[in-house]
């Protein structure tokens, strides 16, 4: 992978030749610790983020409101009230409400449309069950120590568009084929573009992940220059549908699928409980014992971006973060003062036929064997 973006993130044209970029990663369900693919993608669109904004106007979307209607996320929801009733959960950790996540996701019993329509009612308001403001809380603190630009994980952020509008929106561009009339589902309909149709919502009323996103990026799309979506590799069946529909609307879009992270050789969902002795928390607190906050920021972007790329070619390798946390030192020690060459045009190198700066290329020339010592400008303006 909500009140307004913050003024930070919001682009304001400051020339007819500065380019507008949304850029839109994909959220992460707030039910679970951070495990090392999540952190790669977070870091990813960090990087990408930092740098870009140096060459254009950057709106960081990243709303978890959006996603809350899922039924992923409002049943875990219901499961609590239902198996726990009033339970206090503000002093729960990650691991504590991530096993309750994998009973959820075990469980026998799946709740009705009706159960979860007074949940769906009340996200739609602002409401986020205590579990998951409780997990954001804590992913808050864990943004703070990796320095991550916060982009809004506590704030009520709703999309543009209610699930009506937007399917609308998609009817009048020839995209929709809605069933409900005969009490069946809606799809999403690109067969003329030699793509399958895809449900969006259930035939009792359930949208799902693709319906979020169609409600949130149809919405904003139009005001932008170029769009940069940033998934997991295993959903590129629906963002390459999603791309379609906003490419319609007018602007660049952008694919940048990412790999999962091997742990042992092999992708553990977090579902499964693979976050175990893998999660940011425990990473962060290993590597605060040993490394000042700055090499902490720049190794782990040197190993997630540059190291690991965007595949999924190794496992996750503890030893290699820690060379990293051990080269970050060493750059931030040699760090010279800036070329005459600005910024921005330094960055631009960095980019090909489009506005965003590639987050690898940008990372892994501080790891190159015949590279010069990094300027200063450019490890505070990105990386730290």
């Amino acid at each position: 992978m909500t009140a307004a973006p913050s003024m930070e993130t919001v682009p304001e044209r400051q020339s007819a030749a500065r380019r507008s970029v949304l850029l839109a990663p994909i959220t992460v369900t707030p039910s679970k610790p951070l495990t090392p693919s999540h952190l790669k993608g977070l870091l990813w669109t960090d990087v990408m983020y930092r740098a870009t904004r140096h060459l254009a106007d950057v709106t960081y979307r990243y709303s978890h409101t959006t996603y809350h209607p899922t039924e992923q996320t409002l049943g875990f929801w219901e499961f609590l009230d239902r198996t726990h009733g009033d339970a206090g959960y503000s002093a729960l950790t990650e691991d504590e409400i991530g096993e309750l996540y994998m009973a959820f996701r075990t469980a026998d019993r799946t709740a009705s449309a009706r159960a979860l329509r007074p949940y769906a009612e009340a996200a739609e308001r602002g409401w986020v069950h205590p579990a998951s403001t409780r997990i954001l809380q804590l992913w808050s603190e864990h943004y703070a120590g990796l320095g991550l630009h916060d982009p809004g994980l506590l704030h009520h952020q709703p999309p543009g568009l209610g699930l009506d509008e937007v399917l609308d929106r998609l009817d009048r561009l020839g995209m929709c084929l809605d069933q409900r009339r005969d009490g069946g589902p809606v799809y999403l309909d690109l067969t003329r573009c030699g793509l399958p149709l895809r449900r969006l919502v259930t035939a009792d009323g359930r949208p799902n992940y693709l319906a979020c996103a169609l409600r949130e990026l149809v919405a904003l799309a139009v005001g932008f220059d170029e769009v940069v979506l940033l998934y997991d590799r295993e959903l590129d069946p629906d963002y390459q549908l999603l791309a379609r529909v906003l490419g319609a609307l007018g602007p660049h879009v952008r694919r940048v699928p990412l790999s999962r992270v091997p742990v042992d050789g092999h992708i553990r969902s977090a579902r499964h409980g693979g976050w175990r002795d893998h999660q940011a928390r425990t990473l962060l607190a290993a590597a605060r014992e040993r490394y000042a906050p700055p090499a902490v920021r720049l190794g782990v972007r040197l190993y997630f971006v540059a190291t690991l790329g965007p595949g999924e070619h190794e496992s996750y390798r503890p030893d290699l973060l820690d060379q990293c946390f051990r080269r970050a030192e060493r750059l931030i020690a040699d760090g010279q003062e800036p070329p005459d060459v600005p910024l921005a045009e330094r960055l631009a190198r960095h980019r090909k036929d489009h506005v965003y700066v590639d987050p690898y290329r940008v990372t892994a020339q501080l790891l190159g064997r015949r590279r010069t010592p990094p300027a200063r400008d450019l490890l505070a303006g990105v990386f730290l």
